[in-house]
């Protein structure tokens, strides 16, 4: 047996997120779970670092899978790409050693998401953003995030209610602004349902006057999820990496 771990970076636009669903075949997991195992000719479980929502993008997701023995990457990768459609790719394939697993093994993840502020949502990058017309004051904005960096329960960042636990680490949240479009850089230990989403919205409402910088804290200290900001649409969330020892 063999484990191999897989970079796949997808469009998420027309899906309905990572996570294979009885109900649709328009999952990333399904869709490579189909592909494979029909390439090697037994079933195959793909599992992802996380489950990504629909509508939300990945330049480099990772995946583990096992094998029944060795792959000849030169050949298998070209074959699986071909199989699959244009807007997912396997864009690297690499040899572990037995009990990696893309999840479990993980130690944190980058997430990067885009705002357009402009006026008119921009032609060329209206699928990979969100479109928000607001006067945003970024300085604002980097000083809550200042109070969300480091441990902390963030029961009230996230819309799952099942969470067995709500602590998380975030190591850095960077704002950049350049023209009419904010970039939002997350890096943490790992991220809840919606959480970089919810995250992003609160950040926003306080870029645009509509709440305090100082107000993610008390949303820190009370848990309460109608106390934080709108959940941020997911066409501008991306996951851009994850981290392993």
């Amino acid at each position: 047996m063999r484990t191999y771990k897989l970079t796949v970076t997808y469009d998420g636009s027309r899906f309905r997120g990572w996570q294979r669903q009885p109900d649709t075949d328009l999952t990333i997991q399904g869709i490579l779970e189909n592909r494979i195992s029909s390439l090697v000719g037994y079933p195959v479980e793909v599992n992802g670092s996380g489950r990504t929502d629909g509508g939300v993008h990945a330049s480099e997701q990772t995946a583990s899978i096992i094998l029944s023995g060795k792959a000849d990457e030169a050949k298998f990768l070209p074959q699986l790409n071909e199989s699959l459609p244009e807007d997912i790719r396997v864009v690297c394939m690499q040899l572990m050693k037995n009990g990696f697993h893309a999840r479990h093994s993980a130690r944190g993840k980058r997430y990067e998401y885009t705002i357009d502020t402009a006026e008119k949502a921009d032609v060329f990058s209206r699928k990979y953003t969100f479109h928000y017309p607001e006067r945003v004051n970024v300085e604002n904005m980097k000083k809550a995030a200042g109070y969300l960096v480091g441990s902390h329960d963030f029961a009230g960042f996230t819309d799952r209610a099942d969470e067995k636990s709500t602590m998380r680490r975030i190591y850095d949240i960077i704002i950049r602004k350049s023209g009419s479009q904010i970039r939002i850089e997350y890096r943490g230990s790992g991220f809840m349902y919606h959480m970089v989403r919810i995250l992003t919205g609160t950040l926003l409402e306080v870029g645009a006057g509509k709440r305090s910088p100082e107000s993610v804290r008390r949303v820190l200290e009370s848990g309460i999820r109608a106390e934080a900001g709108f959940l941020a649409p997911a066409s501008g969330l991306c996951l851009k990496e994850v981290y392993y020892d």
